[in-house]
């Protein structure tokens, strides 16, 4: 494919993103993420860490409902919205950890979603490696909050240590898929590491 005709397919989400009221165009990268695996229910507490500006934890709520609940974390403020509860903080942090356990209120969440990246330092190994220590951290969180049979999603920049951690998720989870949406440019090198049902 041309170039061109990426960019256009990239400036086509941004917009269908805009009209249909979505803060980010990553909305339709989760969208085509959940009708694959089908990652999320409605009823499921689903905790977005990396949150901003708030697109993921749209598209769950519209899939958890209001019998559900969706939190959000990121370190630069959010918007706030009536269909979740966001906090700002450093996921990296002990506090904001502990502060994260006491939104859950003493419950498993059902599926943790982490689309973080690293501040982009234009060195591809240097962002590559901050990429893979961002998803261990969220593999963390993801096996201490998480309900056994739960579901995880995060996005990888691939690199020469993608497949060891990989691996460390092959170790928690029962499936493990690799998978790249149409909503991401194609110049892109990241994906997403979907992990189905935590092993108990």
């Amino acid at each position: 494919m041309t170039r061109w005709y990426q960019e256009r397919k990239h400036e086509h989400f941004y917009k269908e993103a805009k009209r249909a009221g979505y803060r980010a165009r990553s909305a339709y990268k989760l969208k085509q993420i959940q009708k694959k695996y089908s990652l999320l229910s409605p009823g499921d507490l689903v905790v977005d860490l990396g949150a901003a500006p708030g697109g993921w934890s749209q598209v769950a709520h519209e899939i958890v409902g209001e019998m559900g609940r969706v939190i959000g974390v990121d370190l630069s403020p959010i918007k706030p919205m009536e269909q979740a509860t966001f906090f700002q903080g450093d996921i990296t942090k002990q506090e904001t950890r502990e502060a994260l356990l006491q939104l859950l209120e003493n419950k498993k969440a059902d599926v943790v979603l982490s689309d973080m990246s690293p501040d982009i330092s234009g060195t591809y190994s240097v962002d590559q490696a901050r990429s893979i220590w961002l998803c261990e951290q969220a593999l963390t969180i993801a096996e201490t909050i998480l309900r056994p049979g739960g579901h995880f999603l995060c996005k990888i920049f691939e690199g020469e240590d993608t497949q060891a951690f990989l691996n460390k998720v092959k170790s928690c989870f029962y499936i493990v898929k690799r998978f790249s949406p149409k909503a991401s440019r194609k110049s892109s090198s990241e994906f997403y590491c979907i992990a189905k049902s935590l092993r108990e």
